[in-house]
């Protein structure tokens, strides 16, 4: 199996991030997802060290847009606008770090279930205006497919690419998390109805029930078939793990398939 194009992304957002990415290339990765939650958060004490990141590694960084309390449906004026704002801010302090920005798509707050179609419009409103924001950047904004938790929008591959469709921009992508989607039980829909608008990939196991990002090979994703499936896929494959070990583990375990 060619790890080439595979990327770490790390979940422990409460620790420094930035020591342990310089270790990534001797464990055989070649990318960093930088998550925009916690402590790997962008700003003007962490974007140096950042910089040192890119300036003296070969690692390709890619960008997680924030996702915890950020609903691009929301329906509130005033929150709504600083979730863009924020949205925005990131985007601009990476535009010269990052060609994909890893975007969650929104979800019903208990207002916006009772006016789910205004919700719906409010999010791919969202997307464009992001997408409009960092086309001059060079920026791909990569709607990633979301796991079975309820009143979330990106659950299903109709949702997907309705959302692409209606966002209508050049540089608007799809982000295919294969552990997301195992545990609605489409996968394989996934593959054969989106494989050709994929402009990005997440990857982690689980057992089909929960959310649970563990190493390749220990839930119950045919991983053999599904890099099969995907064989012309040329972005970056990240690994979302809670440890650099875990990442290892992952690489480990797609070399012997």
């Amino acid at each position: 199996m060619n790890v080439r194009n595979l990327s770490f992304s790390s979940r422990a957002v409460l620790e420094d991030p930035f020591e342990w990415a310089y270790s990534l290339e001797d464990v055989g990765y070649a990318g960093w997802e930088i998550v925009q939650e916690g402590s790997q958060c962008l700003n003007d004490e962490n974007l140096p060290k950042i910089r040192d990141v890119k300036e003296t590694t070969n690692l390709k960084l890619s960008m997680h847009l924030p996702f915890s309390d950020m609903n691009l449906a929301g329906l509130n004026p005033g929150i709504h606008g600083e979730v863009m704002r924020q949205m925005k801010y990131y985007l601009s302090m990476t535009s010269d770090l990052v060609e994909v920005a890893v975007l969650h798509p929104g979800y019903l707050s208990p207002y916006g279930s009772k006016l789910p179609e205004k919700a719906w419009d409010t999010c791919i409103e969202s997307i464009q205006i992001l997408c409009d924001h960092s086309a001059d950047m060079g920026i791909t904004i990569a709607v990633e497919n979301m796991p079975n938790f309820p009143k979330i929008f990106g659950r299903y591959p109709h949702e997907m690419l309705d959302t692409l469709e209606q966002t209508d921009r050049d540089n608007v992508g799809m982000t295919l998390d294969v552990g997301h989607a195992n545990t609605m039980g489409l996968l394989d829909e996934f593959v054969e109805k989106c494989k050709d608008k994929l402009s990005h990939m997440h990857i982690h196991d689980n057992n089909g029930a929960h959310d649970e990002h563990l190493p390749l090979g220990q839930g119950n994703i045919d991983w053999k078939k599904l890099m099969g499936s995907i064989s012309g896929y040329k972005g970056l494959m990240v690994t979302e793990m809670g440890s650099v070990d875990e990442g290892r583990q992952c690489i480990e375990y797609l070399r012997s398939l």
